[in-house]
């Protein structure tokens, strides 16, 4: 069905279609009707589904109907890449409305941010920590709240934002309407949809554990020391012209980053150690085409949209079955076809198996033609797993020896200190008369100045007896 049928406003129809975008993604179809209803959501579905739209063309028609000088529409989202990439695709629905919007995240100065709140912006795009710096502040008010979006909704959680959820919702009015948008509903997330959501509208609840469609998957059994080297060859084969690549660690992701650009690769990486405006370059580099390589850790895994992106890598075998339906969700967009390839050490098996189960399918194995699988490795991300442990076992170990040193010698001073204040002590107690100055005379008061009395009450100014 084409997007008129949904009875958008018709300045929102004129920007869907100059977006090129024809009818609506499923989410798109079941979600829109409800919440132009005003219903309260709740829905499952997976990164690249179109979901971004699903919330935001609804929120936009509501407030282009009733227009008020005050900020009506926040959404929550986990990160900051997602933050602006979600200000990116308002801006361009609400392109020929006169709707503003602003993203709150860390990484940034605040004052742009505290000027959004002075100057009450339409909707607020924030994630959960920045959001509450502001709201200790007197100049930062919601109370004017009418939609409110919990968009990735696991990965808060799993980021451990869901404390700092409840303490927004106590500053957003009680009657409102709330959009839930969720990959997974583990425990917590569904007692807090209990908590937040008014009789709502369940969607797609039983796409929860799939990757979006249009995605091939397949796996490369590599040895952890040639994870590198296999890539490096697919990408100098022409497998891949572009890739956004996953690792387990931002140590990994750097190190995967400075491999590739020795190679001649236009590589680089985002993750949590990189500044923010190291973050924007890098994923606006990726996306204009200046990095045929971006390397990312999990942290990119839902902020990044990038329209025909053809191959997801998963360097690294994702723990969990989630992080590994976000990851591949980056490619096939919104119903595009894309390409994930995992690459499988032999102690990741484990793993593997468990996002097969969650997939409900085993996936092809690839073994490259011509690839050397028995070569020595010129140099290794890491060192291996056990020898690691080893190298911290052996650090800590030496830490504790020198604190055991330190302790000792600091105790053996305290010691001497209280052995010298001790005799001092002694000698102020036993030091009687003051003592004459040497050659003064004995006996009687006669003539004697009285002498500084040095250490342990004996001796004078004027030399020792």
């Amino acid at each position: 069905m084409p997007f008129s049928t949904l009875k958008l406003h018709p300045t929102l129809l004129q920007a869907i279609k100059e977006l090129g975008f024809a009818r609506p993604t499923p989410i798109q179809a079941d979600a829109i009707p409800p919440a132009l209803a005003g219903k309260d959501l709740l829905a499952c579905a997976s990164t690249g589904s179109g979901k971004t739209a699903a919330f935001l063309l609804p929120i936009l028609h509501h407030l282009l109907a009733k227009p008020r000088r005050t900020t009506r529409a926040l959404v929550l989202t986990p990160t900051r890449e997602l933050a602006a990439q979600i200000l990116e695709d308002l801006n361009d629905l609400a392109v020929h409305t006169p709707i503003t919007a602003a993203s709150i995240f860390g990484g940034v100065g605040m004052g742009p941010q505290e000027h959004a709140f002075r100057s009450g912006v339409d909707v607020m795009i924030a994630t959960p920590g920045r959001l509450l710096d502001h709201l200790s502040r007197p100049y930062a008010k919601l109370t004017g709240i009418e939609y409110l979006v919990l968009d990735e909704a696991d990965r808060m959680l799993d980021m451990g934002f869901l404390p700092e959820i409840k303490k927004i919702l106590r500053h957003v009015p009680a009657r409102r309407q709330t959009l839930f948008f969720s990959a997974t509903m583990p425990g917590p997330i569904q007692a807090l949809t209990r908590e937040m959501l008014h009789q709502p509208v369940t969607i797609n609840l039983e796409r929860q554990a799939a990757p979006a469609v249009g995605i091939t998957q397949a796996i490369y059994p590599v040895p952890q020391e040639l994870k590198s080297a296999l890539f490096l060859e697919l990408l100098k084969r022409g497998e891949m012209q572009e890739a956004l690549v996953f690792t387990r660690t931002k140590h990994r992701a750097d190190r995967l980053q400075k491999y590739l650009v020795k190679a001649g690769i236009k590589a680089e990486r985002i993750h949590g150690n990189r500044s923010q405006p190291q973050r924007t370059e890098a994923l606006a580099g990726f996306k204009s085409g200046k990095y045929r390589v971006l390397v990312a850790t999990d942290i990119a895994a839902r902020g990044i949209d990038i329209s025909e992106l053809g191959h997801v890598v998963n360097f690294d075998v994702p723990a969990a079955p989630e992080d590994y339906i976000h990851r591949v969700g980056r490619t096939a967009r919104a119903e595009a076809t894309g390409d994930a390839f995992t690459f499988v050490a032999p102690d990741e098996e484990g793993d593997l198996r468990g996002i097969e189960r969650a997939i409900g399918r085993r996936l092809p194995r690839v073994t490259v033609p011509d690839f050397d699988y028995r070569a020595k490795a010129e140099a290794q991300l890491e060192m291996p797993h056990a020898e690691r442990i080893a190298q911290i076992r052996a650090r800590k170990a030496e830490e504790r020896q020198r604190a055991k040193i330190n302790a000792e010698r600091r105790a053996a001073a305290q010691a001497a200190r209280e052995s010298g204040e001790a005799r001092r002590a002694a000698g102020h107690s036993s030091g009687g008369a003051p003592h004459r100055r040497p050659g003064t005379g004995g006996g009687g008061g006669g003539g004697g100045h009285h002498a500084r009395r040095g250490p342990g009450g004996g001796g004078s100014r004027g030399g020792r007896g």
